[in-house]
């Protein structure tokens, strides 16, 4: 019989109505008491990392979840995260970076409803993330919620309410899990040695363009972060009023100092900067990374993940960026 570790962080599963509103008060074997079924399947062992709304969720307590598995690999065959869904994605983006080659599966899961409510998604949530696990050929981070398995680096939040609050963005589902069986798309290649990575780099900035959007705090900006992530408008535009600005900062400091990368606000579909000429004259003139069909949550925790390693020249930034984990980029997307 296989033997799962569950690491709780709290979250809407987890969460008690009280006078402030829902709050995160159950622990890991009080969630498990309302899957009684699963104990025929596998072996269950909980433990708790945090208790929060995932609003908190920050790179801490990231480091506490993979220390936490690096820590427990060889005593489990695979291991479940009970985490809140408004940054779930960003923690799944996290721990593909974090945890490479894994041969075991690190599932993340959720749910819109705690587990307390007679009308919940908790528990079948629950009960296809284990089903999931038991597979043999389930391995590496995904997200498992209502009925899908998820890319860890593909997973967006796209409703608030809906019992189908994520959807995989650029790439298809891995696999759909209906009545308990697993309907498998993709098989992953099956990993080998996992590698633990702590060291990310917090330092990365997200910009949202308006219409409006003054050059006044881009200076600023340079000076507090090391990566300045741009959401351009269509594929991937920057309005003139900025484009000296952002040239200027990023040229006055070494190329591997700072890290300019350009995505799109659009969901779907990705950037093409050099499609329109406001994308083109960018050529030449400044350094610059491109997200391509990459998620916003995989962007931000890869560059975490690059400047963490403290890359030495503005190639192996590249290299990295460009590097496909987890099917995070379509291979042959870089520039």
């Amino acid at each position: 019989m296989k033997k799962f570790l569950t690491l709780t962080t709290g979250g809407t599963i987890a969460s008690k109505e009280s006078e402030h509103g829902l709050l995160p008060a159950l622990g890991g074997d009080e969630l498990l008491s309302y899957i009684p079924d699963i104990e025929g399947l596998c072996t269950v062992d909980t433990l708790e990392i945090c208790n929060i709304d995932s609003t908190n969720m920050n790179y801490s307590y990231w480091c506490k979840l993979v220390s936490c598995i690096q820590e427990n690999y060889d005593r489990y065959d695979g291991f479940l995260i009970a985490h809140g869904t408004d940054t779930l994605a960003y923690t799944a983006a996290a721990m593909s970076y974090m945890i490479q080659n894994s041969k075991k599966p690190v599932i993340l899961t959720g749910a819109q409803k705690p587990i307390s409510f007679e009308s919940t998604d908790a528990m079948m949530n629950l009960r296809d993330s284990f089903h999931y696990m038991l597979q043999d050929d389930t391995n590496g981070v995904q997200v498992v919620f209502g009925q899908r398995a998820i890319a860890g680096t593909r997973a967006k939040k796209i409703n608030t309410l809906s019992y189908q609050a994520f959807s995989s963005i650029n790439f298809p589902d891995i696999a759909v899990i209906r009545n308990s069986q697993v309907i498998r798309y993709i098989t992953a290649p099956r990993g080998g040695n996992a590698v633990f990575e702590l060291n990310l780099n917090p330092k990365v900035f997200l910009l949202k363009l308006t219409p409006c959007s003054s050059p006044e705090l881009i200076e600023e900006i340079y000076r507090l972060y090391d990566v300045i992530i741009i959401e351009g408008f269509g594929v991937g535009g920057i309005p003139d009023q900025l484009l000296d600005t952002f040239c200027k900062c990023q040229n006055s400091y070494k190329p591997q100092e700072k890290v300019l990368v350009i995505t799109t606000q659009v969901m779907s579909e990705g950037s093409h900067i050099s499609v329109y000429e406001v994308g083109k004259r960018l050529e030449g003139k400044i350094r610059y990374l491109e997200a391509k069909d990459m998620n916003l949550e995989a962007v931000v925790t890869k560059s975490m993940w690059i400047m963490g390693k403290k890359p030495a020249s503005w190639e192996e930034i590249e290299t990295l960026f460009y590097r496909t984990i987890n099917y995070d980029i379509l291979a042959g997307s870089g520039r």
